[in-house]
């Protein structure tokens, strides 16, 4: 790749998991709060999301490196009704992504399930 060569489909795939990573740990948070509050013994279950969620913030700080690495930066992130609509810089370029809410929450939870250590290889080439 040179340089100069323009935004590319990795580049876009890092945004998307910059985007779509703070969700899942949102959603684990959410689901700690509602085991803890409903479970007899809820424990081992949230022990298990909070292992996950270490794995998410591990990926959350290389996605962070590569954006150094790279010179992407996420400068703008609006909700709207269909989903949410970043725009970003790469390497000089201006561009903008659209993730819509039927996407986050199909690709959120094939997130969840890879970070709880479960097998996603039937939900793989489905993006």
């Amino acid at each position: 790749m040179s340089y100069s060569e323009a935004i590319t489909c990795d580049d876009r795939l890092y945004v998307k998991r910059y985007i779509l990573l703070p969700l899942v740990i949102a959603a684990y948070e959410r689901d700690c709060r509602y085991m803890e509050q409903n479970l007899k013994t809820p424990e081992p279950y949230v022990d298990t999301i909070k292992l996950a969620m270490n794995r998410v913030r591990e990926d959350f700080k290389d996605i962070k490196k590569h954006f150094w690495l790279k010179g992407l930066k996420v400068y703008e992130q609006i909700n709207t009704q269909v989903g949410i609509k970043a725009k970003f810089k790469c390497r000089g370029y201006n561009s903008e992504i659209e993730l819509r809410w039927e996407f986050i929450t199909a690709e959120a939870s094939v997130l969840m399930r890879k970070y709880l250590g479960l097998d996603i290889i039937r939900y793989e080439g489905k993006q």
